[in-house]
């Protein structure tokens, strides 16, 4: 691996994804031929990241905020290694645990059972560790009746629970979670806020995704805010919770992003 910035246990260098969308929603040959004659476009190119740039120190935890379609998502997929930037670099340093969208990771015609060994191995434990680990997670989820039934059986508070268990049970350094401490009942939710506030009292590193900007303001050091794939600020949770906030209110029509 090449070296981080120093004390960096997420470094993320001018990074774009793009993505290529066609224009033509029923293509046709002959639209085609025209289209090519006419010397027409037919895909379009979209930045959902651009330029993006930001290091995380070992043992912080940094939001990320902004509106839908900002690029939050993207964001998160894209350090997880899901999705390979289109230009720039990512450089992680540390054993990474994902916590993303409903189902991403989970093989649904699989037991929960399995889907633990699943997570477990591909977090970089041995089996022998991932047994150790797996009264843990299933008493954490609440979910011990179905644990060996198929996960398209769940509900998608069951899914969620078991998710977050795993997510958080296989002693990570850095753990990465878009929009997933909301999920769950009251009871759940707390549980999840206690066993972040764990995490964060181990040192753990974090990237936080959430429109709960009082979780952002509570369980952060940092924060980020994201629009349209650009990253317009960076700083205490406080100053950039209010400057989104404010742009929330006034609207972007009404004052330019260069005023915050």
């Amino acid at each position: 691996m090449t070296s981080l910035s120093q004390g960096a246990a997420i470094s993320v260098k001018d990074v774009h994804v793009q993505y290529r969308m066609n224009l033509q929603k029923n293509p046709t040959l002959k639209n085609t031929i025209v289209r090519l004659g006419r010397r027409e476009r037919t895909v379009r190119v979209f930045e959902a990241l651009d330029g993006v740039s930001f290091d995380v120190p070992h043992g912080k935890v940094m939001g990320v905020i902004g509106a839908n379609g900002a690029g939050k998502s993207t964001l998160m997929r894209t350090v997880a290694g899901i999705l390979a930037p289109s230009q720039g670099r990512i450089e992680v340093n540390g054993r990474v645990s994902t916590l993303l969208a409903l189902g991403v990771g989970f093989n649904s015609a699989l037991s929960g059972r399995e889907n633990v060994t699943l997570g477990g191995l591909a977090a970089g434990l041995s089996r022998a560790e991932i047994k150790e680990k797996y009264a843990e997670i299933s008493a954490f989820a609440e979910i011990e009746d179905f644990m060996d039934m198929p996960m398209r059986t769940y509900s998608s508070g069951m899914y969620s629970r078991l998710a977050f268990a795993v997510a958080v049970n296989m002693d990570p350094d850095i753990l990465i979670i878009d929009e997933a401490l909301s999920a769950g009942d009251a009871h759940f939710k707390k549980k999840a806020s206690d066993k972040m506030a764990e995490l964060v009292s181990k040192a753990r590193t974090m990237l936080v995704v959430s429109h709960a900007l009082g979780t952002i303001k509570e369980l952060c050091d940092e924060a980020i805010w994201l629009h349209k794939g650009k990253l317009i600020r960076r700083g205490e949770p406080d100053e950039i919770i209010a400057a989104y906030t404010k742009f929330l209110q006034v609207g972007e029509d009404a004052i330019t992003l260069e005023d915050f």
